[in-house]
């Protein structure tokens, strides 16, 4: 894949909305910013990967998603002999799923995020298209569709997560992002002024619920306002920023279509914060203050009556419990309350857990998540086992900004342990990036670590919305993901 090629990508993209941005436009940019060549050198076959190793050893990766491919295509690049099995059951699973919350607010259509898996299985690569349902650490093996045992030297697991919209009283189901069965979610998602873009059909469900809420607030005469409200789980999620990225962009919706006076947005998060970075934080209290958002902190979404349109949180606080004369200190004590709030449009959130045939095992953890050390990626108690993307147990890493940093690492890693080196010499310090969308046509760059500090690749203030962040996230980091990174180069 060619440079001029990921250009000619990009250009695709702009073209499909010239009322954002010309080709000229685009291509002006394009030629003048270093960002802009920062990502077309990083997508090209050009790009710098590990030298050819000479390692043996059969290698297993449960998951073919992003994660699982790329990591995959860079094994392929890096090793003289490899020995690798991709094990995926959905023929839908490479997606470019940052693409959903653009889906939901109708500027992509549903298709433009869908890739075929076997299209990007590197070459050489074999392919068992089946699910996982045991592994067995302590005898190198994994079993597939409970009859086919399959054995390894060296495990990835990269199954992604589940989106459990059953946690939730009044739904049902858990799916992945691309899975087609879901069914039973969509029973009570995607009707009626409920949606989730965190699925593929529900983010384009998700955009006809905005065009409905536009056409009953046009309708609207009062009194009072409609009310469209917005999610935040008490679990780990991907991409962070997305139930704020879908609020935002139902805004826009809204002014662009003159009835954004007749509806009240509001913002229900299990947490403390809007973002964990005190920066970007500050920065999104200023642009809520400046759209009129509500926000409530601390009120967890636990049932819903989707047929009256009533949304059930559970809002929790601290408060002085008794004096401990042992600690010479007072306890804290945890208050709880019901509280019910009608609708017109709710964005759901759902709550998110790893596979429970990964829970289950004895390759995860309490929580579900494959526990890592954090900077090597590496299984804490299997040396051969590794994991990267949605399903390890990592700080703030559940990004395809986070994968494009970890599968290097992970590569260099595990390569050099095939090797018997005594020591492994990459290190993942957390990088992580949320292409914050604030408008049609405006994205705040998120770039932190585990240092909880800003961490800007550019020489621009990181806390300003900017339109050359949404060239980036509209127009340039689809064919970097899809054309660099999937083939290991990136």
């Amino acid at each position: 894949m060619k440079k001029n090629k990921i250009l000619e990508e990009i250009l695709k993209e702009v073209d499909k909305h010239p009322e954002i941005m010309s080709r000229r436009e685009a291509l002006k940019y394009l030629t003048m910013s270093p960002l802009a060549a920062s990502v077309l050198a990083g997508a090209s076959v050009g790009a710098t990967t590990a030298s050819a190793s000479d390692a043996k050893g059969k290698i297993v990766i449960v998951g073919g998603g992003l994660a699982g491919m790329s990591t995959a295509a860079r094994l392929n690049n890096t090793l003289s002999n490899a020995d690798i099995t991709v094990i995926e059951p959905d023929p839908l699973s490479v997606s470019y799923q940052p693409g959903q919350t653009l889906i939901g607010a109708g500027i992509w259509d549903k298709d433009d995020i869908a890739y075929k898996r076997d299209d990007f299985l590197p070459s050489g690569v074999k392919l068992i298209k089946g699910s996982v349902t045991a592994f067995d650490p302590d005898n190198n093996k994994v079993t597939v569709d409970g009859n086919q045992d399959v054995s390894y030297d060296q495990l990835i697991i990269a199954t992604g997560l589940k989106l459990n919209y059953g946690a939730i009283k009044g739904l049902e189901g858990e799916i992945t992002s691309m899975g087609t069965d879901n069914s039973v979610v969509r029973q009570k998602v995607g009707k009626n002024g409920t949606h989730s873009i965190y699925f593929r059909d529900g983010a384009a469900d998700t955009y006809k619920g905005i065009q409905e809420l536009i056409a009953k607030a046009k309708a609207h005469k009062g009194p009072g306002k409609l009310q469209a409200l917005f999610t935040h789980p008490n679990t780990p999620i991907k991409c962070g920023g997305a139930p704020m990225k879908i609020m935002y962009l139902t805004n826009s919706r809204l002014e662009e279509a003159g009835v954004r006076d007749k509806v009240e947005l509001t913002f229900y998060t299990n947490g403390s914060a809007l973002f964990g970075i005190k920066e970007y934080n500050e920065s999104i209290f200023k642009q809520f203050d400046e759209r009129g958002f509500k926000k409530n902190f601390a009120h967890n979404l636990t049932e819903i009556d989707t047929d009256a349109k009533v949304a059930v949180f559970n809002h929790h606080w601290k408060e002085k419990g008794e004096w401990d004369e042992d600690l010479e200190e007072y306890g804290v004590v945890i208050k709880n309350e019901r509280v019910e709030a009608k609708y017109d449009f709710i964005h759901i959130t759902p709550p998110m857990k790893a596979p429970d045939v990964v829970k289950n095992s004895p390759v995860g953890s309490d929580k579900g998540w494959v526990p890592v050390v954090k900077e090597t990626l590496q299984h804490v108690t299997y040396k051969n086992v590794w994991s990267l993307g949605d399903v390890a147990a990592v700080p703030m890493g559940k990004t395809g900004g986070s994968v494009r940093k970890q599968y290097k690492v992970l590569v260099d890693n595990m390569v050099a342990s095939m090797e018997g080196k005594s020591s492994l010499p990459s290190r993942y310090g957390g990088y992580t990036v949320c292409p914050l969308i604030t408008s049609i046509g405006t994205v705040m760059l998120a770039e932190f670590d585990w240092s909880k500090k800003p961490t800007p690749s550019f020489p621009l203030d990181p806390t300003q919305e900017r339109w050359i962040w949404w060239l980036l996230k509209v127009y340039a980091l689809k064919p970097m993901t899809i054309y660099g990174m999937l083939p290991g180069r990136a």
